[in-house]
């Protein structure tokens, strides 16, 4: 198979812990040629999407005295050529967040690819569909209470009524602008009018959930199956459990709680596309359904002793073999 995967830069990745990189690795490691590619190299020429690829070579990275050593150089690019995404096998679009212009800009150029010749993963509909905080609320039985709204008055509300709250940005990533908002606080006006931009954009208001104490859990689901998870825990000076805000990870089990919150996103996931996801879960409550370029998988890999990224792949090889 070919593969092309639509990431950053791939000098700014790690690949000791990006898992854009882990699924290439697989793929080649498997017997499939690598490509790349960035969001600002696709076009459509002639109702159909272009891209300007480059195929890599990749060193694997080494499991060392219990992490993950990359080599240096770890990659090696081949020369560039503009092709038909449709010459691809599959294409993974794994350009980070925010969903900007310029991300949303990319799915748009991804509809023109026919998902009968090239399975694209995420399906672009499903991701524009899924914002990565708004996708939980339909599942109302899995999520903590939480209100969406640009209103102050109603977000004061909402947080007096409930003590102590997390808001969260829509259309950010990796713990960015997540603040702990209590009632009282005499920063609250400031706070919601830098968050909101002066009313004019909505945030996500949850209720606290004090078992973030203990962790949050993420779980990788592949085409609506649980396949891995990692707890996520706060550094000692941040709130947050992120990994890009310092927080640290530890293994862990999926409890039947989370097995049926799984479940209950299942068939809406498959529905949408959305094969490749990594939801978030504290105290048993969805409170994230991660869409775009989800994570995790070097750090399960390491704690479990598993190869997540080899499941995906076999996955995409058994999928295009029914589909042709």
């Amino acid at each position: 198979m070919k593969l092309a995967f639509i990431i950053d830069p791939i000098h700014q990745l790690d690949p000791c812990h990006d898992t854009s990189v882990a699924l290439m690795e697989a793929a080649q490691i498997l017997g499939h040629e690598v490509w790349v590619t960035q969001a600002n190299w696709l076009s459509v020429v002639d109702s159909k999407a272009w891209a300007i690829l480059q195929q890599v070579e990749l060193v694997p990275v080494q499991l060392v005295d219990g992490r993950w050593v990359a080599a240096n150089p770890w990659y090696k690019l081949n020369a560039r050529s503009l092709n038909s995404l449709e010459t691809m096998d599959a294409v993974f679009m794994r350009t980070d967040p925010p969903v900007n212009d310029a991300y949303l800009y990319a799915t748009y150029v991804l509809d023109y690819v026919d998902q009968q010749k090239t399975l694209v993963i995420n399906n672009p509909n499903g991701i524009r569909k899924a914002n990565e905080k708004m996708y939980a609320l339909q599942f109302t039985k899995a999520i903590p209470e939480t209100i969406v709204s640009a209103d102050k008055d109603f977000i004061r509300q909402f947080v007096e009524a409930k003590g102590a709250t997390i808001l969260k940005p829509l259309g950010n990533k990796a713990g960015e602008g997540i603040l702990f908002l209590q009632a009282g606080d005499r920063n609250f006006n400031s706070i919601v009018e830098l968050s909101t931009q002066q009313g004019r954009l909505p945030v996500m208001v949850q209720t606290y959930l004090s078992e973030a104490k203990e962790g949050d859990k993420r779980i990788i689901l592949l085409n609506g199956e649980p396949i891995g998870a990692l707890n996520r825990l706060a550094s000692g000076s941040d709130f947050r459990n992120n990994m890009a805000t310092g927080g640290t990870v530890a293994k862990t089990e999926i409890t039947p709680r989370e097995q049926e919150i799984c479940g209950d996103l299942a068939a809406n996931l498959r529905q949408d596309g959305l094969v490749f996801v990594g939801i978030d879960v504290i105290g048993g409550y969805l409170t994230e359904v991660n869409v775009t370029s989800p994570t995790g998988i070097r750090e399960i890999d390491r704690l479990d002793g598993t190869r997540l990224a080899n499941q995906v792949i076999q996955w995409v090889e058994k999928n295009l073999q029914i589909q042709n």
